[in-house]
């Protein structure tokens, strides 16, 4: 498959995984993690984890509280940014989705030689290293222009300077 093929097939798997399991892959993303650290956090933190906006993932936790996936419990280091904690039916939710899905690599692994899985890997890290310099919080700036000396008489728009 093409890297052209690879973004859009990836966009149609992602839908059609939310309409099997009924929710965004981002409230998906939001319960894997509570799971995978096993304690409460609050959404600036699974934002930075996640490489994915505040603002997003507020809102991929006020739906998942709101099909009682999550709650939020007082934060005691900071009142105004609550935990937020996997409920049972969240854990149940997960667990289940992880272990339907734990059998889908043995079914391609026949299909995949060990070069396949290398150029795989070796493709993912260099995606990865073209956004190590994001920060979804903030935006990202490009790198400050060098300092260029300009001629006298001119301005950085190039026009010249009424004499004085």
């Amino acid at each position: 498959m093409t890297r052209r093929r690879a973004w859009p097939t990836a966009g149609g798997a992602l839908e059609l995984k939310e309409s099997q399991e009924g929710f965004p892959v981002g409230v998906r993303a939001v319960l894997e993690l509570l799971r995978m650290r096993g304690r409460p956090m609050t959404v600036p933190r699974m934002g930075r984890t996640l490489a994915l906006s505040r603002q997003f993932v507020r809102r991929m936790v006020n739906e998942a509280a709101g099909r009682d996936l999550v709650e939020a419990i007082p934060n005691p280091a900071h009142q105004r940014s609550s935990l937020f904690r996997l409920t049972d039916t969240g854990r149940v939710t997960i667990e289940t989705l992880l272990a339907r899905e734990s059998v889908l690599p043995e079914r391609a692994s026949g299909d995949l030689t060990e070069a396949d899985v290398d150029a795989c890997v070796r493709e993912l890290t260099r995606m990865l290293e073209l956004f190590e310099d994001v920060d979804v919080n903030r935006g990202s700036a490009p790198p400050p222009a060098p300092a260029v000396a300009l001629p006298p008489g001119t301005t950085a728009r190039g026009r010249n300077r009424p004499s004085r």
